[in-house]
C-alpha cells in the first residue's frame, strides 16, 4: 500500500491537484487494482518522474474510455 500512496501523491503533485482528487479519480476507473497492483513489479523500479507522467497519462486514457 505504501507504493500506491507514492503513486497517488506523486501524480497529484504532477497534476497540481490534491491527492484526494487523484485517489478518487483512480478509484473511479479501478486503476489502483487493475493497473498499479497488477504492474507493481515493473512500476516500482521506475523513477518518481516516470511514475507521475505514466500515471497521469494512464488516468487520462482510462477516464476517457469510461
Amino acid at each position: 500500500m505504501a507504493f500506491v500512496s507514492t503513486c497517488i501523491e506523486t501524480t497529484a503533485r504532477y497534476l497540481n491537484v490534491s491527492y484526494k482528487e487523484v485517489f478518487l479519480r483512480m478509484k473511479n476507473v479501478d486503476m489502483i487494482e487493475k493497473y498499479i497492483f497488477k504492474n507493481y513489479e515493473v512500476l516500482h523500479t521506475q523513477s518518481r518522474e516516470y511514475i507521475a507522467e505514466n500515471m497521469a497519462e494512464c488516468l487520462k486514457i482510462w477516464e476517457a474510455k469510461k
